[in-house]
């Protein structure tokens, strides 16, 4: 066997186990801004999608709003928050909004994670967002992705305008600011978001083990 690499410690993040190199089921919360820079330019992508498409950020091309999530099946923090999400897609997909979800984790470590169980889950939850797999884990690490979910919204020249969660708990009872409807707003009326980053916070991005060798 090779020896373990190291993945990549986020200054900016807090782990709740102590821990932020992402190796364990652990919790983390991005609370000093790290990744893609806001402003930056959408990275690009080629992936395949559950229902059987390979998708690209040209797929996209007439959408006005671009909203990228990092995001798995396993993870109690995407559950929490997949219902609302696939109420704001659709609120907000006869605006030109358009989710697409990317699925990055190591289906080794967590084979729950694994392609056949993201086509279940998709059927099963009625996604009506694509929903890809980055096997290579290269589109996560171009967009400094740190856990799931882990939301990028970018405008119509497609330029990071937020970073951050859906909206401000991830128990739908204790909801108080609807984040991410508010920034889809103030974009699609070409305007600044009130927020440009809300610190993310979920399971740890599953990086395979020889990533960052």
């Amino acid at each position: 066997m090779g020896t373990m690499a190291s993945p990549p410690t986020w200054p900016g993040a807090k782990a709740y186990n102590g821990r932020t190199d992402g190796w364990a089921g652990d919790v983390v919360e991005l609370v000093k801004y790290e990744g893609l820079p806001i402003g930056s330019a959408a990275p690009a992508f080629s992936l395949p999608a559950v229902d059987g498409k390979t998708y690209s950020l040209a797929s996209f091309k007439d959408k006005p709003v671009l909203a990228v999530a990092f995001w798995c099946n396993h993870c109690p923090y995407v559950q929490g928050w997949e219902d609302r999400t696939i109420a704001v897609q659709r609120d907000y997909a006869g605006k030109g909004v358009q989710f697409v979800m990317i699925n990055a984790n190591d289906e080794q470590s967590y084979p729950e994670d694994d392609f056949a169980n993201m086509v279940e889950r998709a059927k099963r939850k009625g996604y009506n967002f694509p929903y890809l797999r980055d096997e290579s884990q290269k589109v996560a690490e171009a967009y400094g992705a740190v856990c799931t979910p882990d939301f990028f919204v970018f405008d119509s020249t497609r330029k990071l305008r937020y970073r951050g969660k859906l909206d401000d708990s991830k128990d739908s009872k204790s909801v108080k600011k609807q984040v991410m409807r508010e920034v889809l707003d103030a974009i699609l009326a070409g305007k600044q978001p009130p927020s440009t980053f809300v610190p993310p916070m979920g399971c740890s991005i599953k990086w395979k083990t020889d990533h960052w060798q």
